[in-house]
């Protein structure tokens, strides 16, 4: 691997002024789209698309926003691949990356993306493992700064399991200087490690009303994720006291907004009344993963491009 070569693999890989090149450069292009004003600087650049798991926002927005910056997308899946035969990662990264510009790589264990990543000629972006959801962390602050200005000093509140986007979240907040409240049931709560580090930028909550408190955004995720499957009646049971309602929201503040990630089962760890109500920002939140990752895009393949 080229040791010039930048991959987004976790949040925190990047500096706050990238970060905030991002979100600048993901406004213009917003602006752009939006205007069916045509924007192609990657044309004749090509994106591999791994997937060893399934996909619905991260294939359209990744596959999408390559067609439209004027690139190719290329959907492999596991079943169709090598990989689904025992090709070793580190084979399948020497390979692929000398045949494409960019990659990324939805899968289970972050120790696999770093593996490919280490052998790779070009950029790596994770588009979800086990651990960490950096391209969906993007979104959503992206989606905040849209709708209430800088996150920066500010105080969101995760409700349910300390997951990987839970995990991204946190890396957020210690990179960007806000606040993470953090409420999850016995059994579920962030790592230690994880939490040490963070400082304080984390406080964490057994009753999520406390947790909800004066936030300035509520956020969940499913109570069981990919991989977790049976243990679904299980977590319903142990999360059963973390749905965000009505009342629980009515504990934030009056301007907050709510975003999930999505997939959502309304009546589990969230009320229709709250995901489909005004403080409910979900729809933007899904969209503004597209144009967040053209910008990503952008940056890896062409580094910080001056505003138009």
């Amino acid at each position: 691997m080229t040791s010039s070569v930048r991959h987004f693999l976790q949040f925190n890989d990047f500096s706050r002024p990238e970060i905030e090149h991002l979100f600048r450069r993901a406004s213009w292009i917003k602006q752009r789209f939006k205007r069916y004003d045509p924007y192609r600087p990657l044309s004749d650049r090509t994106l591999a698309m791994v997937f060893e798991k399934h996909s619905t926002r991260t294939r359209v927005s990744f596959e999408a926003g390559m067609m439209q910056l004027g690139g190719h997308a290329i959907n492999l899946a596991t079943r169709d691949t090598q990989l689904g035969r025992g090709e070793p990662i580190e084979d399948v990264a020497r390979v692929i990356t000398r045949m494409v510009d960019i990659v990324m790589i939805r899968t289970f264990e972050q120790a696999i993306i770093e593996r490919f990543a280490e052998n790779s000629r070009v950029p790596v972006i994770n588009g979800l493992t086990d651990e960490f959801h950096p391209c969906q962390i993007l979104g959503d602050i992206f989606t905040y700064i849209e709708h209430r200005g800088p996150i920066s000093g500010r105080t969101i509140a995760w409700v349910g399991d300390s997951n990987n986007v839970c995990n991204t979240w946190l890396q957020a907040a210690c990179l960007l200087d806000f606040k993470l409240h953090v409420a999850s049931p016995p059994g579920y709560e962030i790592e230690t490690t994880r939490a040490d580090a963070a400082g304080d930028h984390l406080a964490r909550f057994a009753d999520p009303h406390d947790a909800v408190r004066g936030a300035d955004l509520v956020t969940t995720d499913v109570w069981t994720s990919m991989g977790f499957e049976e243990e679904t009646e299980e977590r319903k049971h142990d999360f059963a006291d973390f749905r965000v309602d009505a009342e629980m929201m009515a504990l934030a503040k009056p301007t907050a907004l709510f975003m999930h990630c999505l997939p959502a089962h309304r009546g589990e760890e969230v009320t229709a009344e709250v995901i489909d109500g005004p403080n409910s920002v979900v729809w933007d939140e899904a969209e503004n993963r597209l144009h967040t990752q053209k910008a990503l895009l952008e940056f890896l393949l062409l580094g910080q491009v001056d505003p138009a």
